[in-house]
C-alpha cells in the first residue's frame, strides 16, 4: 500500500513540473518576439529585468510563508492562479495597444507572481523525494520536457511572435493550480506566530551567506546567470539574423542537452564532487558563447544545444546542494535565496546590461554577433575562475546561523 501511494506521489510531482515548465516556456521565450512585433522592442530590456527585479522581492516573502505560515502548496495555488489572470492582462494590454509604461507594469506585476513559483515547488518535491540525489535529476527533467513542449506548441500554433501565446500561457498556469489540489500538505512549523517582521519577510535567509560555500555558490549563481541572461532576449534575434524562423522550437534545443545532463545528474552526483559538476557546467557556459560567436547557423545552433547542459549543471546542482547543506527547517527560504541571487541581481544586471551591450554591438552594418557572444564567453571564463578559486567543498548540513 505504502509503494503505491509513493508512486502515486511521484507521478503527481512528475506532472506539476511537467506543466509549470511549459507554463514557463510558453510565455517567456516568444516574450522578446511578441515585444517587437507589437512596436514595443525598446522596452524589451525592461520586461526582461521586469522578473530581476521581482525576484528581489517576493521569492523571499514567498519562501518564508511556505516555511512557516502555509502549506507549499496552498501557497503555490495561489500564485498560480494570480500569475494566470496576470499574464491575460498583459496580453490584453499590448492588443489594445496600451502605453509601454503601462505594459511594462502589467508585466512586472505577473512577474512578482511568476518570481517565487519554480523555488516553492522545488522545495516541496526535495522534501518529498527520499533520495534527492538519485531521485531529483528525473523529476527535474519533466521541467524541462514541459518547457520542450511548449515551446513546440507556440510555434505549431504559429503564436512565437502572436499574443496568443500569452493567452495559452494563461491557461497553463490554471493548469499548475489544478495540480496543487493533488499535492501533498506540510506541516507549518507552531511557532510560526511569534516571529519579528525581520523573519516573515524572509530576510533571516541573509545568515545562510555567512557559510563561505553557501556564499560562493549564490554568488557564483547570481554572476553566471549575468551572461546567461542574454540568451532568451537576443538568441531568437540572431537565429532570425541567420535565416532560422519559428525561435522558439529552435531555441528549445537547448533542453536536449539539459535533458542529457539532467539524468545524467544521479550518476555525477554519486562519482564527482559538487565542485567539479559546478565547474564542468560553468565550462560549457564558456563553450556555448564561443560556439555562438562563430556567427553561422551551425555553431549558432551547437551554442543554443549546448546552453541546456551547462545551465543544468549549476541551477539545479544547487538546489540538490542546499538541499544536503542547509537545514531542513531553511529549505523554502534557502530556495528563495537562491532564486533572489540568480534570478534578482544576476538577471537584473544581465537583461539590463545585454540590452546595453547589444546596442553597442549593433553598428549600420548589422549586429556585431562576434563581439557581442565573445564578450559573454570572456565573462563566463571569469565566473569559473572565481568559482575554482573561492569554493572549498566541506561541511556538513548547516542551519541558517
Amino acid at each position: 500500500m505504502l509503494t503505491t501511494l509513493r508512486k502515486a506521489e511521484y507521478f503527481e510531482l512528475l506532472v506539476l513540473f511537467f506543466i509549470q515548465g511549459a507554463a514557463m516556456s510558453i510565455w517567456f521565450v516568444p516574450l522578446g518576439p511578441v515585444l517587437d512585433a507589437h512596436g514595443l522592442h525598446a522596452i524589451k530590456p525592461f520586461a526582461f529585468a521586469a522578473s530581476a527585479v521581482a525576484a528581489f522581492v517576493s521569492p523571499l516573502i514567498f519562501g518564508a510563508m511556505a516555511d512557516r505560515h502555509a502549506s507549499p502548496a496552498n501557497v503555490l495555488r495561489g500564485l498560480a492562479v494570480a500569475a494566470a489572470v496576470s499574464m491575460a492582462v498583459v496580453s490584453t494590454a499590448i492588443k489594445f495597444n496600451g502605453r509601454p509604461w503601462l505594459v511594462l507594469a502589467f508585466i512586472q506585476i505577473f512577474y512578482l507572481f511568476y518570481a517565487p513559483m519554480f523555488s516553492i515547488s522545488s522545495a516541496l518535491v526535495l522534501a518529498r523525494l527520499e533520495d534527492a540525489k538519485r531521485e531529483f535529476g528525473p523529476v527535474r527533467a519533466l521541467a524541462t520536457f514541459g518547457w520542450m513542449a511548449g515551446c513546440w506548441l507556440v510555434s505549431a500554433l504559429n503564436a512565437d511572435a502572436s499574443l496568443l501565446a500569452g493567452y495559452t500561457g494563461a491557461v497553463a498556469w490554471l493548469g499548475v493550480a489544478a495540480c496543487t489540489f493533488f499535492l501533498p500538505v506540510l506541516e507549518v512549523p507552531p511557532s510560526a506566530a511569534n516571529l519579528s517582521w525581520h523573519e516573515r519577510l524572509g530576510l533571516d535567509a541573509l545568515t545562510l551567506l555567512k557559510n563561505r560555500d553557501h556564499r560562493v555558490v549564490f554568488i557564483t549563481a547570481a554572476l553566471f546567470n549575468i551572461p546567461l541572461a542574454a540568451f532568451y532576449p537576443y538568441g531568437p534575434t540572431h537565429l532570425r539574423d541567420l535565416g532560422l524562423m519559428h525561435t522558439s522550437a529552435w531555441m528549445s534545443l537547448a533542453q536536449v542537452s539539459e535533458l542529457v545532463a539532467t539524468f545524467s545528474l544521479g550518476w555525477l552526483l554519486l562519482k564527482w564532487r559538487l565542485k567539479w559538476i559546478f565547474a564542468c557546467g560553468l565550462g560549457f557556459g564558456v563553450l556555448r558563447f564561443v560556439l555562438s560567436a562563430f556567427n553561422d547557423r551551425a555553431g549558432l545552433l551547437a551554442g543554443v544545444a549546448l546552453h541546456g547542459a551547462s545551465f543544468a549543471l549549476v541551477y539545479i546542482t544547487a538546489p540538490i546542494y542546499l538541499e544536503q547543506r542547509v537545514d531542513t527547517a531553511w529549505r523554502a527560504r534557502a530556495q528563495a535565496l537562491l532564486s533572489l541571487m540568480s534570478n534578482g541581481f544576476g538577471n537584473l544586471a544581465g537583461y539590463l546590461g545585454s540590452g546595453w551591450w547589444f546596442a553597442a554591438c549593433v553598428s549600420p552594418s548589422g549586429t556585431q554577433w562576434t563581439l557581442f557572444w565573445g564578450a559573454l564567453a570572456a565573462t563566463v571564463a571569469t565566473v569559473l575562475v572565481y568559482f575554482l578559486t573561492a569554493y572549498r567543498g566541506r561541511g556538513a548540513r548547516t542551519a541558517g546561523h
